[in-house]
């Protein structure tokens, strides 16, 4: 099987034991047109402009009407009768459930703050192809989790695999958070429900472009997303980040982004070539003297980070 069938189903946060991140990330709407997974050289940072303030909706404002109105603000098709939208709303309630249960099999806890988030984010939202222009909204939350192809070689992530990585980073209210992997915009707005600010990059700018905009839309202007290649991170942001998140998958861990961490900070980043079983996902902190520490943690399967990262040799 070609590299390129597998970053389209394969789960870009696949956990090893858990069968459920197994699954292909196949849906019943038709396959999008092939196309190349990313520009092959680092794409020129195109800063999304700031969002104005807005409503954000909670989950007690989000409703049919709501969710129409956003959906066509952003000019993607995506309407769902109201029947489908209202059992949506009822799976998002077992999904939670589910996550709960998984956060504690794994981290001995749920945090609330991350199922409280998880709670506030309409998932359905972000639930959309945009190479293929065609909507999977209808599927959201889906009982056994898995990813699901959002174009361009990219997917939304599996839920309860967002919901392990955004625990484990251990994010707090005064948090600053730099993601390298923005795609669908879930993982960035989870995060936003938690955290100060965040930071958020993709290197495949029709999508990193059009997930901008439905960030902006729905109002989450903690998210500063820009088109680019993260290998090189965000040096522009003065002070570091106190987490980077790494959403796809790393040879090496570039130099970037330690630099950029913060005394104190976490970088969770999933490192190995791209084939399933030889990724890992590692966990680095820096101790107030800068000195860097890492931690294996579980097995991953991530699409693989392109432009610089795969031209440029490990530093020695």
């Amino acid at each position: 099987m070609s590299l390129r069938r597998l970053s389209v189903i394969a789960a870009t946060s696949l956990f090893a034991g858990l069968s459920a991140l197994a699954q292909d990330a196949q849906q019943a709407a038709p396959p999008a047109a092939p196309a190349e997974t990313a520009p092959a050289a680092p794409v020129a940072p195109v800063a999304a402009e700031p969002a104005p303030a807005a409503a954000e909706p909670s989950a007690s404002e989000w409703t049919y009407g709501r969710y129409n109105e956003l959906v066509e603000k952003t000019g993607r098709t995506m309407k769902m009768s109201e029947d489908s939208f209202a059992a949506v709303q009822k799976r998002k309630e077992k999904a939670i459930k589910a996550i709960e249960t998984y956060l504690t099999g794994k981290l001995g806890k749920a945090d609330p703050e991350v199922l409280r988030a998880f709670g506030e984010i309409p998932r359905e939202y972000f639930h959309y192809n945009y190479e293929g222009k065609y909507s999977s909204a209808s599927g959201a939350y889906e009982t056994e989790a898995k990813p699901w192809g959002i174009g361009y070689g990219s997917a939304l992530s599996d839920y309860l695999g967002q919901a392990y990585m955004t625990q484990l980073s251990e994010p707090d209210a005064d948090d600053v958070v730099l993601e390298i992997g923005t795609g669908s915009g879930f993982q960035s707005a989870l995060l936003s429900r938690i955290v100060k600010e965040v930071y958020t990059i993709e290197i495949i700018e029709p999508l990193g472009n059009a997930v901008a905009k439905i960030l902006k839309d729905i109002g989450y202007d903690t998210v500063h997303q820009k088109v680019g290649d993260g290998y090189y991170g965000w040096p522009e942001v003065e002070g570091g980040f106190d987490i980077i998140m790494v959403t796809c998958a790393a040879l090496y861990v570039p130099p970037a982004l330690l630099e950029q961490l913060k005394p104190g900070g976490k970088l969770i980043i999933p490192v190995g070539p791209a084939m399933r079983g030889k990724q890992v996902l590692y966990v680095y902190t820096k101790d107030a003297d800068g000195k860097v520490h890492s931690k294996r943690d579980v097995g991953i399967y991530f699409i693989p980070m392109t432009g610089a990262m795969q031209e440029k040799p490990k530093p020695k």
